[in-house]
């Protein structure tokens, strides 16, 4: 048995020790997911730049086709396509309030991975967890394909595909494929596939399941076998895309880009695309054939194709829109799944909130009017009754409501608030607004950057594995 295999067996032991409340055997779902030797074709890289501290530590672990950014340990853990990126990690002095109590930083936060193994994974932003404001922990985990662990420290977890956990505190717990989570502190939970779940403690609770059968169609994952299902289908059919950038080491970009805006040379830009000022579109990103207003960005493993961005629009980490006219300051969520034809496009009107995971497949012309909510499952214009709702009715909500398979209790203003407040937030960091020095987001500040690789074992028992390396910056 080579070394990779052994790790991965350490892997499954250590996330099933964690999961035998709820109990969940997690060796049959990650066993032969990935063959053994695609370990050793990838390499890994990470970026430098002035803008953003530097510190890698890398231990016993394969690192293949993974993006890091920012300050990183990974030990004992394998990390296959994934992208780590932590240039929105908390810094050193700084000062931050939980429940009335100041506590200050007394060093910079760090990513910390071990015990864990992440497919195709997103990890970004900070930790959200009190207890634990210096490290970003993921630790005995097992994150699969295309999920996202979003400034969530996690402890003995599984992340089914396209599962995303987001600003929260997760101990012990499953979450099924195409579940979004934003909940606070969980211990021993079960998640089911499909449930959208946003909690505010004290303030509101947001929930939808989606109709039995509707997740399968678009994900699933057996025993066994890998994913399946017309999400993966959709990034299948596009990766050879990916194939000539990675096989580049300064790949040359598509498209004319201002000098406010970037544009990753590690995202795949095809046919006629326009990019404006202070635009920003990430690694992994896939656009082709659309128009990019002024602000707007497109974030890890976004997929827009044959649609227009007004500006200032926001495709979070996942987020597919084909087809589709966004108005200005749409946001579009987590791993939401916006799809509309030639003969059946998709309009969206201006400030308009798509929730995670939210699946518009159209099978006629749909038009979602300006400043609405919109969540669930929609193929059709009289989807939206059940589906939707202007943001000034759900500022009204107070207390319980119900819509379809939505239900709500708390402050509908809250929610709401709390959503602008965010869409706000991720504009500014990533320079939408930037018009001088002291408004310059991730759009200006990633603009000198380098890549580095780092290269596994090509044969041999450590086939696949990297070498200890151990990255500082440079002290003059």
């Amino acid at each position: 048995m080579r070394e990779i295999e052994k790790l991965l067996e350490h892997i499954i032991t250590r996330v099933s020790i964690n999961l035998r409340k709820p109990y969940f055997d997690v060796a049959p779902y990650v066993r032969n997911l990935v063959p053994v030797d695609s370990h050793a074709l990838y390499y890994a890289f990470y970026a430098l730049t002035p803008n953003h501290p530097l510190y890698f530590s890398f231990k016993h672990s394969s690192l293949a086709g993974t993006y890091f950014l920012g300050k990183c340990e990974v030990d004992h853990s394998i990390l296959y396509k994934s992208d780590i990126r932590g240039d929105e990690l908390k810094a050193k002095g700084s000062t931050l309030e939980f429940d009335g109590i100041k506590v200050t930083l007394y060093d910079d936060e760090i990513i910390r991975i071990k015990d864990s193994m992440l497919v195709k994974t997103l990890v970004h932003a900070n930790s959200h967890n009190p207890e634990s404001l210096e490290i970003f922990r993921i630790i005995n985990t097992v994150a699969l394909h295309y999920s996202n662990i979003h400034g969530t420290t996690m402890e003995g977890c599984l992340l089914m595909p396209f599962a995303t956990v987001d600003l929260s505190m997760c101990h012990d717990c499953v979450f099924g494929e195409f579940s979004y989570v934003q909940a606070g502190d969980l211990s021993h939970e079960k998640i089911e596939k499909g449930r959208i779940w946003v909690r505010a403690e004290g303030a509101f609770e947001f929930n939808y399941r989606f109709p039995d059968g509707v997740v399968d169609k678009y994900i699933s994952l057996t025993p066994g076998s890998k994913p399946k299902g017309e999400l993966i289908d959709f990034c299948e059919s596009r990766k050879e895309d990916f194939i000539p950038i990675y096989s580049s080491v300064i790949p040359e970009l598509g498209v004319e880009v201002p000098e406010s805006a970037f544009v990753s040379p590690y995202a795949v830009v095809k046919g006629n695309c326009k990019v404006g000022n202070n635009v920003l579109v990430s690694q992994r990103a896939y656009i082709e054939s659309s128009s990019l207003g002024d602000g707007a960005n497109a974030q890890e493993s976004c997929y827009i194709v044959n649609s227009t961005y007004d500006g200032m629009n926001v495709t979070a980490h996942g987020g597919k829109v084909i087809n589709a006219h966004l108005g200005r300051k749409v946001f579009t969520g987590f791993n939401s799944f916006v799809r509309g034809k030639a003969d059946a496009k998709i309009t969206v009107g201006k400030e308009c909130i798509i929730m995670p995971h939210t699946i518009i497949d159209a099978v006629e012309p749909i038009t979602i009017p300006e400043r609405n909510l919109v969540w669930g499952y929609i193929t059709k214009q009289a989807d939206l009754e059940a589906n939707s709702l202007s943001l000034d009715e759900v500022a009204k909500i107070k207390g319980q409501f119900r819509l379809g398979n939505m239900s709500f209790d708390g402050l509908g203003s809250a929610f709401v608030k709390a959503f602008q407040n965010r869409i706000e937030h991720i504009l500014e960091v990533n320079g939408a607004y930037c018009d001088c020095d002291d408004t310059k987001g991730h759009a200006q500040e990633t603009q000198a950057i380098s890549y580095n690789i780092l290269q596994p074992y090509p044969e041999g028992a450590l086939k696949g594995l990297c070498p200890t390396v151990t990255i500082s910056p440079l002290v003059p």
